[in-house]
């Protein structure tokens, strides 16, 4: 008897809120393929839920984003010198099937195919995957390959902690998680999913939630969140963003976690250079002010965050900026035009070796006020 046929795969719409996420994929990737391809022999990007590759309408999904946006990059014939491994994941047969047929049809346009691109389609658990690759480089005692990791799952079950930190144990290694932050503020006192929130969190601390409501619950879901990737995964630099839609419902939340400040801050630039209008809108909460990620920035949180972290002192315009960019929403580019030239022509700051005002060259030292 021949084989029985599988059912074509049926593709979904792709969701206005995936199409922002995605946009920050593009533009993060812009920048991270040539700073990584300029100091490593080899990088990895790592897709941990590929998806079947495009959606109904035709839009591309995150694997074929990444591979178009390194191999159509105005820079990539410089990029010869280093091996771009695309290491991507689908767990459902079909989808990965369908997967595989649209990077083939991806790479049969961009003949000849670059030899320093090598893609891998596996069919597997992120669980399972990404522990058998550790487990590999473990026992042949090798380092992982810079790697960008991004982790979009369905839901809350497919993540747990322990496998982020697993991941994330490479000086190297950055990762763009999901996280259902509606689901589990909903279901985190119900009892109803506690194994699933346990593997998530790497703890149980989450039911204290139910002792909470509003924004006070949402909030410390956010922040135990956070703290379990930089206690378990030990990643020092971490920026969430939140997904709004225009009704005012909070659709999911975006955790980019890093070793590295020039990586946090080039991924907070691209969300801000990406931000979406109108029907949604990427927030963060910072000074206990809600922060929104738009076009033209409103840094007024900026200024009083600075005010109050660097009250009574001196210091260097470098202290500043690293400070801005470890500890704050927002980037080096907001600092001196947006941030510290206003503070200065409202009096609010001064410096004792500046030779123009309102310009902050290195070196250039910033008096704030006690």
């Amino acid at each position: 008897m021949p084989p029985r046929k599988r059912k074509p795969v049926e593709l979904w719409d792709r969701p206005p809120h995936t199409g922002a996420k995605h946009d920050l994929l593009r533009s993060y990737l812009g920048a991270w393929f040539p700073i990584m391809a300029k100091y490593n022999g080899r990088v990895l990007y790592y897709d941990a839920f590929g998806g079947p590759g495009k959606y109904r309408g035709g839009e591309p999904g995150s694997p074929l984003i990444a591979l178009q946006t390194l191999v159509e990059h105005s820079h990539f014939a410089s990029m010869s010198g280093t091996q771009f491994v695309f290491l991507i994941n689908e767990q459902d047969s079909g989808c990965a099937e369908h997967l595989e047929a649209e990077i083939e049809a991806f790479k049969a346009a961009h003949q000849p195919w670059p030899s320093n691109v090598v893609i891998q389609v596996n069919n597997e658990t992120f669980v399972d995957l990404t522990t058998s690759m550790i487990d590999d480089f473990d026992e042949r005692a090798v380092k992982m390959a810079p790697t960008f990791a991004f982790v979009d799952p369905v839901g809350v079950k497919e993540t747990p902690m322990a496998v982020l930190a697993r991941l994330s144990n490479y000086p190297k290694a950055e990762m763009l998680v999901y996280f259902a932050h509606e689901f589990v503020v909903r279901f985190c006192s119900s009892g109803e999913v506690d194994e699933r929130l346990d593997d998530l969190f790497g703890t149980d601390e989450y039911k204290a939630g139910g002792d909470l409501t509003g924004r006070r619950r949402s909030q410390f879901i956010h922040d135990l969140y956070k703290r379990q990737l930089h206690d378990v995964c030990e990643f020092p630099y971490i920026q969430s963003f939140e997904m709004w839609d225009g009704r005012g419902k909070r659709l999911y939340d975006l955790y980019y976690c890093t070793h590295d400040t020039t990586g946090l801050d080039r991924m907070k630039a691209a969300m801000w250079k990406v931000a979406p209008s109108g029907d949604f809108s990427f927030r963060d909460r910072f000074a206990d002010q809600d922060v929104i990620f738009a076009e033209t920035p409103d840094t007024g949180p900026l200024r009083q965050e600075l005010l109050d972290h660097f009250r009574g002192r001196t210091v260097t315009i470098q202290e500043v900026i690293d400070h801005v960019v470890a500890e704050t929403p927002y980037t080096s580019s907001h600092v001196k035009r947006l941030t510290l030239a206003p503070m200065q022509h409202d009096g609010l700051i001064s410096s004792p070796n500046q030779k123009r005002a309102r310009q902050f060259p290195d070196g250039t030292l910033i008096q704030f006020p006690d």
